[in-house]
């Protein structure tokens, strides 16, 4: 697929036999415990729901995998018509990779198939959520990708009692990929984008160790961002941006009506929302 060359000696392609997804399920125990990992079952149905379980091979070995469902969203009528829009798109709920295969480009690669594969099917939309804490992780969707954001979900899976989430509120913000748009082509071919910056959210740099060693002063760190996301989008800024600015890492906002390179259209209804 055009855009998904893999690292040496690595193969992306769709998981599609039943070890393959047992392996699957294997992986996301090994790197995040029982808690977190989707059974078997769950992968299955994906793959026959016409969603997408793609795999990263090492020889035979599964060392990465990522997980995507379609799902619909109602879009706000066209000027004259009473009937709203249904627009399909691919909710990517996880991506995973071996710690000892990291920082090899894997988890690019199967991003890349996996935008691939969408675009042959004529989807033009992928989303997923993230910590707004994990700044490499923001990095890696705005800045590598292309993705923006323009909606926050505080504590959207609850407090766990997973280690990765420090027994923290699950705050995410909801990663928007526009597929086929000038900015994501831009940003995957490593051109840099356009900004035209109307403000930041600053994050102390080291929020990873502080979340390990002052969980209070995490919490304080957490409960001021969440803050300042949901006031930013409720004024039609979307963060499009990361940048390393001394002792903090900031989010870069522009206006959503105003970002280069894409043309977004209104945020969906969700469920419950006239």
């Amino acid at each position: 697929m055009i855009g998904a060359a893999a690292p040496e000696g690595i193969q992306i392609r769709h998981c599609s036999r039943l070890e393959e997804f047992e392996e699957c399920v294997r992986l996301q125990r090994r790197v995040w415990g029982n808690d977190l990992a989707i059974p078997k079952p769950m992968v299955i149905a994906v793959h026959h729901a016409r969603g997408q379980v793609i795999g990263a091979f090492d020889g035979g070995r599964l060392v990465g995998c990522t997980l995507a469902f379609l799902g619909t969203h109602c879009l706000p009528a066209r000027s004259g018509s009473a009937q709203r829009v249904e627009s399909n798109f691919l909710h990517s709920h996880f991506a995973v990779v071996l710690p000892e295969y990291r920082d090899r480009g894997i988890g690019r690669s199967l991003k890349l198939f996996q935008r691939q594969d969408a675009l042959d099917r004529g989807i033009a939309l992928i989303e997923w959520t993230f910590d707004p804490l994990e700044l490499k992780n923001a990095h890696f969707n705005l800045v590598r990708l292309g993705a923006i954001v323009r909606r926050f979900i505080p504590n959207c899976y609850g407090i766990t009692a997973s280690a990765l989430h420090s027994g923290m509120p699950t705050d995410r913000l909801v990663a928007e990929w526009w597929l086929a748009s000038e900015r994501v082509r831009s940003a995957v071919e490593g051109r840099a984008a356009t900004v035209q910056c109307v403000g930041r959210i600053a994050i102390p740099a080291d929020i990873s160790d502080l979340k390990s060693t002052d969980r209070e002063a995490a919490l304080q760190v957490q409960s001021a961002v969440r803050e300042q996301f949901q006031k930013s989008f409720t004024h039609g800024c979307a963060a499009t941006g990361v940048e390393k600015r001394g002792e903090t890492v900031d989010y870069i906002l522009e206006r959503a009506d105003a970002i280069a390179g894409l043309h977004l259209p209104p945020l969906a209804a969700r469920h419950g929302e006239k």
